[in-house]
């Protein structure tokens, strides 16, 4: 007993049923119901989203003895049966344009098409998919019955790469209705995936829809596809270890461990946590895809809040507190390196993914974390300039983090002092800002200008707090910060920390993730356990020295100098200065 996929046995057969592509399925009704249908239509898009579903429904509808007042065609009488099967009809013709991509089948699709339809009232209808498949001889050879098709013909071109059709055949785009079929989202992928199950008579938890909806990416065809491979497996019930089990998908916890480990800086844990994956059976690939997926809603969590998360209900608070520790560009450049890797297909076509995941998990371990330069600048107590604040305003994109060249003869970017007008006048603000103050001042870190030895007369705090800095065991964001913070009291498991008032300051704010965080840090230094008081020093609000373009520039040549004796008398013999 042969059964039908239920890709197919639930595929629409009206234009009301076109979950998300209102725009295509609204017009076309209209234009059926108005007599007003083109003779050729472009229907592009991502596979699996309804592009040949809606040329058929369109066939239907053209050639429904029973179709309705609004346009709609029954889909249930002999014409509709036939069509929206794909059963052999005279006057709907589909053509897989993969196969038949010559201009010998071109030829005689033109001369088929002369011929008028069965009866009077009908229209012959070609859809012609992987339409981007037809070589440039057979697009010439279509070219003039599209110029001047016969009556009540109509040709739909499905594909999901309309581009090749532009550079093959651009004289074809103009004489054609072109729409553009979107993803399906994946609450309209769940909710359709709940409707099917009902009518299979089979339930199903919410997290399992949830991710079969997220592995479809966009596609209904593929969700469904999906969940029919998953039932073959499953009893009367579909769970989500009954998903996981048969797609290899891997858990979200799996995921809030590995950000722990990154947050928390162990880097030698990745080595043990990719290795246990492999253990336990993970496809690293699965893995790999998954932890794009879960970068993009760590990165949601912490612009839009924790209900916006496309998670299980019960994770979206441990989301958000991963994501808490994390700047929005650090997610943004983990994100953006997780996309790159395979940008070319080298993880999936590697034949070691292992050292490939590690290298990249590594990264995002000894990631440095993202400061804006306007925050930075404002907790140093500067002012950018004459025009405010130096660099880009915030929210505008993370610091960039280029270290700072001299210019030297032959390079384009070298500009001598005696240089005058605009090209002298132009160094690069953003450039000037990435050297922050926190590359100069104290190299404790912490005391404002005290020497190294006054800081640790000051307690073992102050001291600890030294150490964390130069171990780089601050929580991810805080560490330029703390090079102008200072330990203004302290006792026997208490100290009050000072900073500028700013971004760190808030994130400090008592009963804060990452104040516990550095309280727990902090402890396991000291011996003992420890409370912070993080506030604002009592002279922030008094004026301090007004931090320019040229003071940082200047700071920034003399280190570069101290640190570089050849590149210093470079600087001197030439008379060279910053440019970025």
């Amino acid at each position: 007993m042969t059964r039908t996929a239920l890709a197919r046995l639930y595929r629409p057969r009206r234009f009301g049923e076109l979950i998300t592509q209102e725009h295509v399925s609204d017009t076309l009704r209209t234009a059926v119901l108005r007599d007003r249908v083109a003779h050729a239509y472009l229907f592009t898009g991502p596979r699996g989203v309804g592009k040949t579903t809606a040329a058929r429904v369109l066939a239907m509808a053209l050639n429904c003895p029973n179709r309705g007042s609004d346009g709609e065609p029954c889909g249930e009488c002999e014409s509709c049966e036939r069509i929206w099967s794909g059963r052999t009809s005279l006057d709907v013709v589909e053509i897989d344009a993969a196969s038949n991509r010559g201009v010998d089948d071109a030829r005689d699709l033109r001369e088929r098409a002369m011929y008028a339809p069965t009866e009077e009232d009908r229209f012959k209808v070609y859809i012609i998919d992987e339409a981007h498949m037809l070589t440039r001889d057979a697009w010439n050879a279509l070219l003039k019955i599209l110029e001047e098709p016969p009556p009540r013909v109509i040709f739909v071109f499905a594909t999901t790469e309309p581009q090749k059709i532009q550079q093959a055949a651009p004289p074809v785009l103009s004489r054609c209705q072109r729409f553009d079929f979107r993803r399906i989202s994946v609450p309209a992928i769940v909710e359709r995936l709940k409707q099917v199950l009902a009518g299979e008579g089979v339930e199903g938890d919410e997290e399992a829809l949830l991710l079969l909806a997220r592995r479809a990416e966009g596609g209904m065809r593929d969700a469904l596809s999906l969940l029919d491979q998953v039932l073959s497996f499953a009893d009367r019930r579909l769970t989500t270890e009954d998903v996981r089990q048969v797609l290899g998908l891997v858990g979200e916890d799996v995921y809030l461990e590995l950000f722990d480990i990154l947050s928390e800086r162990r880097v030698a844990d990745v080595f043990h946590f990719v290795e246990r994956l492999l253990d336990e059976g993970y496809d690293l690939t699965e893995f790999y895809r998954g932890l794009a997926d879960i970068l993009r809603v760590m990165l949601v969590t912490r612009l839009e809040g924790s209900a916006a998360a496309e998670v299980r209900t019960d994770l979206r608070q441990a989301f958000a507190e991963r994501a808490e520790r994390f700047a929005v560009g650090d997610l943004l450049r983990m994100l953006s390196q997780v996309a790159e890797l395979d940008a070319d297909g080298r993880f999936r076509k590697s034949n070691n993914p292992r050292i490939m995941l590690e290298a990249l998990l590594l990264r995002f371990a000894h990631l440095s974390s993202t400061v804006e330069l306007e925050d930075l600048i404002r907790a140093a107590g500067g002012t950018g300039g004459e025009g405010g604040p130096v660099g880009p305003p915030a929210g505008q994109g993370p610091a960039r983090s280029n270290a700072p060249r001299a210019s030297r003869p032959g390079n384009s970017g070298a500009r001598s002092s005696g240089e005058t007008g605009a090209g002298a006048a132009d160094a690069s603000p953003t450039a000037v800002a990435a050297s922050t103050p926190a590359d100069q001042g104290d190299p404790a870190g912490i005391g404002g200008t005290r020497t190294q030895e006054e800081v640790t007369e000051a307690g073992p705090v102050a001291a600890a707090l030294r150490d964390l800095m130069e171990s780089d065991g601050l929580p991810p964001g805080l560490g330029p910060f703390f090079r102008v913070a200072r330990v203004a009291e302290e006792e026997q498991g208490w100290a009050v920390i000072e900073l500028p008032p700013g971004p760190a300051l808030e994130r400090l704010a008592e009963g804060s993730p990452a104040l516990r965080a550095l309280e727990t840090a902090l402890k396991d230094r000291v011996g003992a356990p420890l409370r912070l008081d993080v506030r604002a020093p009592k002279e922030a609000s008094q004026p301090r020295e007004r931090l320019t373009p040229e003071k940082v520039k200047n700071d920034r040549l003399a280190r570069i100098s101290r640190e570089e004796p050849a590149l210093s008398r470079a600087v001197e013999e030439w008379d060279l200065e910053i440019v970025e």
